[in-house]
């Protein structure tokens, strides 16, 4: 009878849905100068739908966020070059209020031009902006109110790369910490770099690790990276010759194990990577294509870290700067800046592949998607 009772509650799991829950989804973009540039919406992690709730905060070209772990945070780049005689673009602290609106804090200075990524330490305490037209990277510490100090350490990067339009010099284009919040790597795309930095107490935050930095194949440009979840595997995505590489932990340092395309056998055309993101699982890589206008889907060996194309997918859209994966990890949303909207991809579980779910949301020059988990 206990059997009996145990099938048909298991029959009954299976058949009725789980009850929907909403999220709130931060979208910055870029503007015409200080406008309404990041926008809220919620998310349904049944349907997909995106609903405007139309707060929209004020900003000049938002291009990136990131948000607080403790989620009263929200960190937004002022990717500009105009704000001083330093050529210097800026970093804004948002208080994250009630029903997700924004309330700015205070602004700073990043003593370098156009800073197009943004990031925080683990503990909440350390502030890192990546300036593209600089080539350098920007230190702060965040104080207990969420606020943003002023710049504690401006690290600049030095050299170029074989593609003079891209690579005429350094271009920082993104900085992480790892889960640890002992290291940060930032990948420069100006010099096929991806650098590797200390986390001190003292003055200075960031010192070279003891491997300065990793070697790219000429002509390459790392942009963005993830990590898998026990911290052996990097993965990143290079803007300029479309492709995906795998790096592994070995002892102290980090080696190449796997480069590989982003893009179909077949493709001719000229394209563009954007950004990298693991499923929370582990088990699948999603690559952006702006050109190609597609997401990658890769299928990942968990014990080699390689990667197996499974299949690209239309975004639906043009120029996908920009992705996410829902919290439920059943949607994946793509922004698409030069089309002006998001699209929603259904994610199936088994297989990892994507399906288009009809859903599209105007929204002006989308270029970064943060969800408040």
């Amino acid at each position: 009878m206990k059997l009996l009772i145990l099938c048909l509650l298991s029959i009954f799991l299976l058949v009725v849905p789980a009850e929907a829950k909403k999220h709130l989804l931060y979208v910055g973009t870029y503007t015409n100068g200080m406008a309404d540039g990041i926008f809220v919406y919620s998310f349904n992690d049944q349907s997909g739908k995106l609903t405007n709730l139309k707060i929209p905060a004020v900003s000049n070209n938002p291009s990136f966020l990131t948000i607080s772990k403790s989620k009263k945070f929200l960190y937004a780049v002022g990717e500009v070059d105009n704000l001083d005689t330093n050529k210097s673009g800026g970093v804004s602290a948002f208080r994250i209020e009630k029903k997700g609106k924004l309330t700015l804090i205070n602004h700073a200075l990043t003593h370098g031009a156009n800073p197009c990524h943004v990031s925080l330490s683990p503990d909440d305490k350390k502030l890192v902006a990546s300036n593209y037209s600089g080539g350098n990277l920007s230190v702060f510490h965040i104080l207990s109110d969420g606020s943003i100090s002023d710049m504690v350490q401006r690290i600049q990067h030095e050299g170029s790369g074989p593609v003079p339009k891209s690579q005429s010099g350094p271009r920082a284009h993104s900085a992480r910490f790892d889960a640890s919040g002992k290291r940060l790597f930032a990948a420069d795309l100006g010099i096929d770099e991806l650098k590797i930095y200390n986390v001190t107490s003292g003055e200075i935050p960031l010192v070279p690790d003891a491997q300065p930095f990793i070697k790219f194949a000429p002509g390459s440009g790392p942009r963005h990276f993830d990590f898998s979840a026990d911290g052996r595997y990097i993965y990143v995505i290079n803007e300029l010759n479309s492709t995906i590489t795998v790096l592994m932990r070995y002892g102290g340092d980090w080696k190449q194990v796997q480069t590989i395309r982003t893009l179909p056998k077949d493709f001719k055309g000229e394209s563009w990577c954007a950004d990298i993101h693991l499923s929370a699982d582990g088990r699948f890589v999603y690559g952006s294509n702006r050109g190609h206008n597609s997401i990658a889907v890769f299928k990942r060996e968990p014990n080699s870290g390689k990667l197996e194309l499974i299949e690209t997918v239309s975004v639906e859209g043009n120029w996908p700067r920009n992705f996410t994966i829902d919290p439920s990890g059943r949607f994946l949303l793509v922004a698409n800046q030069k089309s002006n909207d998001i699209t929603v991809f259904k994610i199936d579980q088994p297989s990892g592949k994507l399906a288009y779910t009809g859903i599209k949301v105007e929204n002006q020059s989308p270029a970064c998607l943060q969800f408040l988990k």
